[in-house]
């Protein structure tokens, strides 16, 4: 096991994604991502669901962007870059893990998308028309803490509305929504400006 980068009573700290990390992040089915604008603005955190969360290598993610009603974090990272996830246990014993880094916005007409996007091929979520992006993280800090006051959840499904809704699109329609709803942050930060 590696040596922590520091310990405090809050948790313990780490250069890169420990085995263990890697075995917990994996058995989650939802994380949290936190974003930010450079100076002032709103901070957003989101909510990820279905099967969408890959660790490249143990300083490496990706996710993939779902079509949503706000394009917050593709405006932050393409901005400045900033994110950070969070995953709790729900079950099981308590722990929170985090993964700080700096992140890029790979859009479907960037010559790595298809690559990147084989990673999740036989996830849910990868088949649908819903996919507007996918964000690559370099993760240069990581942190597990306790999570003792995280209550006990049970896992029954994921919800099919968004993938529902994807397969009823066609690709000129959710392009449509894009330029609606996701061209800018809701402090106008650019977002989605390319076509499909």
């Amino acid at each position: 096991m590696r040596t922590p980068r520091y310990r405090d009573r809050v948790g313990r700290a780490f250069d890169s994604i420990t085995d263990s990390m890697r075995e917990f992040i994996e058995a989650q089915h939802v994380f949290f991502v936190a974003t930010a604008p450079s100076e002032g603005g709103h901070v957003n955190l989101s909510p990820k669901g279905y099967d969408s969360f890959r660790l490249l290598d143990a300083n490496r993610v990706a996710y993939l962007d779902l079509t949503g009603s706000g394009a917050e974090t593709i405006a932050h990272v393409r901005q400045n870059g900033r994110v950070t996830f969070m995953f709790c246990a729900f079950e099981g014993k308590p722990n929170i893990v985090r993964l700080y880094g700096a992140g890029s916005v790979v859009f479907p007409t960037d010559p790595d998308f298809a690559g990147l996007r084989e990673r999740f091929v036989g996830s849910d979520a990868e088949a649908e028309g819903a996919v507007r992006s996918i964000i690559v993280v370099d993760v240069d800090r990581t942190s597990s803490s306790c999570g003792f006051s995280i209550p006990f959840m049970d896992y029954v499904d994921d919800r099919p509305r968004l993938l529902d809704w994807g397969r009823a699109k066609s690709d000129e329609q959710i392009a449509d929504y894009w330029r609606e709803k996701n061209t800018t942050s809701i402090d106008g930060i650019p977002a989605i400006d390319h076509p499909v």
